[in-house]
């Protein structure tokens, strides 16, 4: 570890992203080294000065002047995603943002556009698509033991009051741009096919603002599988968080822990021909079959670390996990599911105060 180059960090938000997803992970590492944190709030400069032992910034201009600073690691409200990153980007400094990358597509696309021309790249933090659970249900979707995949179903359920920033539409809250960024991209990558039909729904059930806390999208490839994925912020009763069904079975996944029914792989399904009459009274036809139960704990084989590729991705020019085109499609959904609902026009908050 000795040998390695560290790339120097400038953090922009010390909340609890950028505390605890951002600051904690990063200290433990000898790739990456904390240089400066900017946040508009004096005690939490503070704290993030004793917490990192690095310089503070009040704004983010000054902090992307820093010479120091290298990678600039946005991790504040979503509706300053886009311009912030702009900011930096001009500024010839590499930019890893957490989700979600733009609240439009159009500024998406400006990100984009700006980042393919360099020098500076644009990183985006997707970091459920390297979960183990997800990696664990791919693979075993990949796999064929299950047959050809049909449906997945993907659920995050709760019941919260959620009254902070993120229940707000004026600062890019709600579910579509907050877990909604990873559910969305678990879709995409599941349905293994371009969109040939999309449903959505979205409401307003337990949160305190006005943004979304229920998000149902149905989505249907052109291979005719269908994913539907729910969040669910007025759940009292939570389902698995994946449920995945093909032709030769099934299974159910709850972060930990899988659970598979499938034919055994040398089983047949038998051939039969429908008849006009009634049926019997033990009327399943294939009860019989040669079923497989599997209980597994989550373990997939392969298990790649986000800020290590992020490092390879500055130093190694390797390819990062996550492309911008795949994270534009993911604002798209978003932005399409919003579109003609009560969830595209935010209620202003004049006299909020957000700096010191």
């Amino acid at each position: 570890m000795s040998k390695l180059n560290p790339i120097k960090i400038g953090l922009v938000g010390y909340g609890r992203a950028g505390k605890c997803l951002h600051v904690e992970p990063l200290l433990q590492r000898a790739d990456f080294k904390i240089v400066a944190i900017c946040d508009v709030l004096k005690d939490r400069r503070l704290l993030a000065a004793a917490h990192a032992g690095c310089k503070t910034y009040t704004k983010i201009e000054d902090l992307i002047a820093d010479p120091e600073v290298e990678l600039v690691d946005i991790a504040h409200r979503s509706h300053l995603h886009a311009a912030d990153t702009m900011k930096a980007l001009r500024a010839k400094k590499h930019v890893f943002l957490e989700k979600p990358m733009a609240t439009t597509v159009a500024d998406a696309k400006k990100l984009k556009a700006m980042s393919d021309r360099g020098p500076a790249k644009l990183f985006v933090r997707l970091n459920r698509r390297l979960d183990p659970d997800f990696l664990h249900v791919r693979e075993i979707m990949k796999s064929g033991i299950l047959g050809d995949i049909y449906q997945v179903r993907l659920n995050r359920d709760c019941f919260v009051t959620r009254d902070d920033w993120q229940s707000l539409l004026v600062f890019g809250g709600g579910q579509c741009t907050n877990w909604g960024s990873h559910i969305i991209d678990h879709a995409l990558q599941m349905l293994d096919s371009p969109i040939k039909q999309m449903w959505t729904n979205l409401k307003l059930i337990a949160a305190c603002g006005d943004a979304e806390d229920f998000v149902r999208v149905l989505l249907v490839g052109k291979n005719d599988r269908i994913v539907d994925m729910q969040i669910d912020g007025g759940a009292a009763i939570v389902q698995p968080e994946f449920v995945v069904n093909g032709t030769r079975g099934s299974l159910t996944c709850d972060t930990q822990t899988i659970k598979m029914r499938y034919l055994a792989p040398n089983s047949n399904l038998e051939k039969h021909t429908s008849k006009p009459g009634n049926p019997p009274d033990d009327w399943r036809v294939g009860k019989d079959l040669n079923w497989c139960e599997e209980t597994l704990a989550v373990n997939p084989k392969v298990q790649p670390d986000m800020w290590a590729a992020l490092y390879d991705s500055i130093r190694k020019r390797k390819k990062f996990p996550v492309t911008l085109d795949e994270a534009i499609a993911g604002v798209r959904i978003m932005e399409l599911a919003r579109k003609g609902t009560q969830f595209t026009k935010p209620k202003l908050f004049l006299d909020y105060k957000l700096h010191d």
